[in-house]
């Protein structure tokens, strides 16, 4: 397969423009390789050049193509099959998922505020569009989630495994017959997120457990009577609570750090 010289060429020539700012090699050979994959509207899975061809086609050395593939599989644009060779990788959000999640253990503040903004852009995503998601959830999938809240019950423990993998499965296939795989991709990232930080916080008992329950069995209710205003109102219940969790905890945090300081 031959590779996109010309765009491994403008990257090229860009680079000597006057008063251009060099890129760093590597970055130069990042961009060209993406270059290339939307030039030639590769998908996800599409075979890429062999590294030989790839460093003759952008004029770089094998260490700096092997560095911009590791850098782009890092953000799953790629993907190495050992023994195969390098592929367009699946597009996720993996990146966005670490990032976030990095962000939200990295400092006492920034996690409460990694955890308010995921539960809003959750209850968004679920809120606005409640008359598509009551009018498009069959009876199949209604009973599939009035089965993920009984898992829930039965797994008691708002940290255990059990109940986090059911709480997940709930809210995912909530979404999925939108038929959207952003929002499905946003979503399951979102969660992902969400449950790695939230046990750092220890804001949830087995009275949030219970309330988590009977909130997702009302939705399952509202589905079922296919009233999109009680199924709102059911998300906005869901919801409250968990912010107002996550406030106390931060309370609690900086009443705790206030302490602290004046004893020292």
């Amino acid at each position: 397969m031959a590779v996109g010289q010309e765009a491994a060429g403008a990257v090229r020539r860009a680079a000597r423009e006057p008063g251009s700012v060099r890129q760093p090699l590597r970055q130069e050979v990042v961009d060209g390789i993406k270059a290339y994959i939307l030039r030639n509207k590769l998908r996800p899975g599409d075979p890429l050049p062999s590294e030989p061809a790839l460093c003759e086609a952008l004029g770089a050395s094998r260490s700096s193509v092997r560095e911009a593939i590791r850098i782009l599989t890092a953000l799953d644009i790629v993907e190495v099959r050992h023994g195969h060779g390098t592929y367009v990788g699946r597009l996720s959000l993996s990146a966005l998922v670490e990032s976030l999640t990095f962000r939200g253990l990295l400092s006492p503040d920034d996690d409460f505020q990694v955890m308010t903004d995921l539960v809003e852009v959750r209850e968004l995503f679920e809120r606005s569009m409640a008359a598509r998601l009551v009018a498009s959830l069959d009876g199949k999938r209604i009973d599939r989630l009035a089965e993920l809240v009984e898992e829930m019950r039965r797994a008691g423990g708002g940290e255990g495994k059990g109940f986090v993998e059911a709480d997940r499965e709930f809210h995912t296939l909530l979404v999925a017959p939108l038929g959207n795989d952003l929002i499905g991709q946003l979503s399951a990232a979102f969660w992902d997120v969400y449950v790695i930080v939230a046990p750092h916080l220890d804001v949830f008992t087995h009275e949030h457990e219970a309330a988590t329950i009977a909130n997702h069995q009302r939705i399952v209710a509202a589905l079922r009577d296919r009233d999109a205003g009680d199924f709102a109102a059911a998300l906005t219940d869901h919801y409250a609570p968990v912010r107002r969790r996550v406030a106390e905890a931060r309370a609690q945090r900086a009443e705790a750090l206030d302490g602290r300081r004046r004893d020292l």
